[in-house]
């Protein structure tokens, strides 16, 4: 059974190895994994302990299997990461039901996601999980000198009120 909750400070390593391992994975099946990791391990250990307080971490038998996180506590999903040996567990889809309780609770009415447009794993569970596609780009990065796409998904959470003139029936 899964166990959704804040994290804490004192596991800011832990949630870095997750991050970690899950982009490592995601990152061999694009194929771009060249010179990126070590800049990539110091970027999931400076998040993790520098915005701990923005990360919701799921759990499974008392173990930390993955976390979310919104780093501007706003309908951006920053990053989501399921551990690979708990991925396909249904852990991923309780996490990311209460990070959209989460922000329905703010008073937004959607969640945004962004990934590498080649990270299929990814963009198929979102879709699965009612995102859609609703941009593609492509930028410069300095960190890896070189140009990355990326994709931005979107899912309305809350239902369209339609307007109308008078009394509603």
């Amino acid at each position: 059974m899964a166990t959704i909750r804040n994290a804490r400070e004192d596991e800011a390593e832990l949630l870095a190895e997750i991050g970690f391992r899950a982009w490592e994975k995601a990152m061999i099946s694009i194929g771009e994994m060249t010179d990126m990791s070590e800049s990539a391990w110091e970027a999931f250990r400076n998040f993790a302990r520098k915005d701990w307080l923005t990360i919701s971490t799921v759990e499974e038998r008392g173990a930390l299997a993955g976390w979310a996180a919104r780093e501007k506590l706003d309908e951006l999903i920053s990053d989501f990461w399921i551990d690979p040996q708990y991925q396909g567990q249904g852990l991923g889809g309780a996490l990311l039901a209460e990070v959209e309780a989460e922000i329905v609770k703010q008073g937004l009415e959607e969640a945004r996601v962004e990934t590498h447009a080649h990270n299929l794993e990814a963009i198929g569970f979102f879709e699965k999980h009612g995102y859609a596609i609703n941009w593609l780009s492509i930028a410069y990065s300095p960190k890896i000198d070189r140009d990355v796409q990326s994709v931005g998904l979107y899912k309305r959470l809350v239902p369209d009120v339609p307007e109308t003139y008078g009394p509603s029936f």
